[in-house]
């Protein structure tokens, strides 16, 4: 009987410490799943934003028209002129 409830208690003490360890990671994985959950969010949005530029990028004249905003390109016969930006 000496014998018998020392090693219960130990018993008891270690299931205690590890059951302890588990729920602080159980709690750590689910502040880490919220994080993921949020950035995967973000993700997907920039995922389709940039699919709506693909989709802009095949067409021809989408292109020809940002060419010319962006970098000053012309069509034949065409003049550009650059206003100063106040």
């Amino acid at each position: 009987m000496m014998l018998f409830v020392p090693v219960c208690l130990l018993l008891v003490v270690v299931l205690v410490v590890t059951i302890g360890k588990y729920w602080v990671d159980i709690a750590t994985k689910y502040k880490e799943k919220a994080v993921l959950s949020e950035k995967l969010v973000e993700l997907k949005e920039k995922e389709a934003a940039l699919t709506v530029d693909v989709e802009k990028l095949q067409d021809p004249d989408y292109i020809g028209r940002y060419a010319r905003e962006k970098f000053f390109y012309s069509k034949e016969g065409e003049i550009l002129l650059k206003f100063p930006d106040e």
